[in-house]
């Protein structure tokens, strides 16, 4: 180690007590302000090439701490302790596997409908224009339209074997794994 490291040790080793005072008076707990004390002294070896010799050294290990303390106090707050593993337990979502063969089903069915159905079921379904403005764009009766729209939904009712509500959304194994309730 150089002279110039030597001297850096030394001096941060001597500011030290004054570190950990500073530390339990941000964190109000010694084994927190140690922790505090421990993180600061790690990056300021890290960050040695950085400091210029000669300069208050106590200033800048304070800075560099008190940066620490708000930094972990920013991450702390999006964090959530859960060391009893309480809230994990509670956390669940639908597997999106299920979500993404309904769609390939879906667009198997849509791609068997005639085109005019297709058409008017895009146009009303998934673009979300009126009837009226279907019609103009197709060309057709307003009557025409609802036709087309009435039977492209009975036919992919049909194709996708649709027999009420139950049939949407997550099967029952699924909604009850992710509803919390796990009384199998």
């Amino acid at each position: 180690m150089s002279a110039e490291g030597t001297s850096f040790k030394r001096e941060m080793l001597a500011t030290l007590p004054s570190l950990r005072a500073f530390a339990v008076s941000l964190t109000g707990k010694h084994d927190k302000a140690d922790d505090l004390v421990q993180d600061t002294v790690m990056k300021a070896w890290a960050k040695q090439t950085s400091f210029q010799m000669g300069t208050n050294i106590k200033a800048w290990l304070f800075t560099i701490l008190r940066n620490e303390f708000y930094s972990q106090m920013r991450k702390r707050g999006r964090e959530v302790q859960d060391s009893d593993g309480i809230f994990t337990e509670r956390l669940s979502v639908h597997p999106s596997q299920y979500g993404a063969m309904d769609l390939e089903d879906f667009k198997k069915a849509l791609a068997q409908l005639p085109d005019d159905q297709r058409e008017a079921i895009i146009l009303i379904g998934a673009s979300g224009f009126s009837y009226e403005e279907a019609a103009a764009i197709c060309d057709c009766a307003i009557g025409t339209m609802k036709s087309r729209v009435s039977r492209a939904r009975s036919r992919l009712t049909e194709l996708l074997q649709i027999s009420g509500e139950a049939d949407y959304g997550p099967d029952a194994v699924s909604s009850q794994v992710t509803s919390g309730n796990h009384s199998f």
